[in-house]
């Protein structure tokens, strides 16, 4: 006879801020709740990323490092009675009558409700399109700052336009000797604050140029740009070079999946409240996907408490929901 599996309430997929705080305020509905990630550690992007990022979208935290963040959200989930599988990888889901069966690199569970918090998926960097720049891969050449230490006193530039490269600019200005940031554009698209703050700062603007060529200098590197739609062009010899061009989302970790909520381009289709057209299959966060929807951690963390009490709802219709927040946990 078949060994009984495991049941829980609900299974948030996926570890990082919102799958974290979901994961969380689950516990204290009293679910009995696990979160599996596929990563050896909570946090998702912003600890595998972003771990010096300064995150400000965070209500009650004019700033706080992405390192931080993940933490603060560790010890808050230890107050709860949620579990969580780290180096787990969920396989399948399929339909059980009224349940889903969980089959992960590790084993079999039962769950009465699916939290998606999976993001964009499996993230890779968009690579610097230079012929030998993986030469210079983790010696002069990053994709995101993970030690500032190892950037003191030294001239790093900076390539991308966006707010994430805004961010580093300016996180590295604090460390460095002197900071460029490098773009093919004039404008940047970042939030007006982040550009006011780098335009009072002491980073170096190089617009419009893109960087077509990387060559050895000694323990330094030299960096040859090429202004955008013009013949001229720029040589720097910089210590360090740091490439924000944003990530490529590999978002087939639904693939496999028996049960399958709508979406395209690794995005779910969801309601505010994070139902899918599966019932009882919810998402939240980045990989979460309704009009008007913004992807930042303050929306992820908002739409966590509606989906785990629209669950709670479904699975338990007789029990009465949180009137407010010191009132959840009896």
């Amino acid at each position: 006879m078949a060994e009984a599996l495991e049941t829980y309430d609900i299974t948030v997929v996926g570890g990082g801020p919102a799958g974290m705080f979901a994961g969380f305020y689950a516990g204290l509905r009293n679910a009995k709740t696990q979160i599996i990630e596929s990563l050896s550690e909570l946090g998702g992007q912003v600890a595998a990323l972003y771990p010096e990022k300064t995150i400000l979208d965070v209500g009650g935290y004019p700033q706080i490092k992405g390192r931080e963040l993940v933490s603060r959200l560790e010890e808050q989930l230890k107050t709860v009675d949620t579990e969580v599988k780290l180096n787990t990888t969920v396989q399948n889901v399929r339909q059980v009558g009224d349940e889903f069966e969980i089959e992960t690199s590790t084993g079999k569970s039962m769950t009465k409700a699916i939290i998606i918090a999976t993001g964009v998926g499996a993230f890779n960097p968009r690579k610097l399109a230079v012929d030998n720049s993986d030469e210079f891969e983790g010696k002069n050449l990053f994709y995101s700052v993970k030690n500032l230490e190892h950037f003191k006193n030294r001239e790093v530039l900076v390539a991308g336009g966006g707010d994430s490269a805004i961010d580093e600019a300016l996180l590295l200005e604090s460390v460095a000797s002197q900071v460029y940031l490098l773009h093919r554009r004039d404008n940047f698209r970042a939030m007006e604050h982040s550009v006011d703050m780098l335009n009072e700062s002491t980073v170096e603007p190089v617009t419009p140029f893109l960087i077509h060529s990387l060559s050895q200098e000694g323990d330094r590197v030299k960096v040859e740009a090429k202004r955008m739609k013009s013949d001229e062009e720029k040589t720097m010899v910089v210590d360090d070079i740091v490439v924000n061009y944003g990530f490529i989302a590999q978002d087939d970790a639904l693939a496999g999946w028996e049960v399958h909520p709508d979406g395209q381009r690794g995005k779910i289709h969801s309601g505010m409240n994070g139902t899918t057209n599966v019932k009882n299959v919810f998402t939240i966060g980045d990989v979460a996907e309704y009009e008007d929807k913004q992807p930042l951690i303050a929306t992820g963390f908002g739409e966590a408490p509606m989906a785990v009490n629209a669950a709670m709802k479904s699975i338990y219709p007789d029990r009465r929901g949180p009137v407010h927040s010191t009132s959840m946990k009896r």
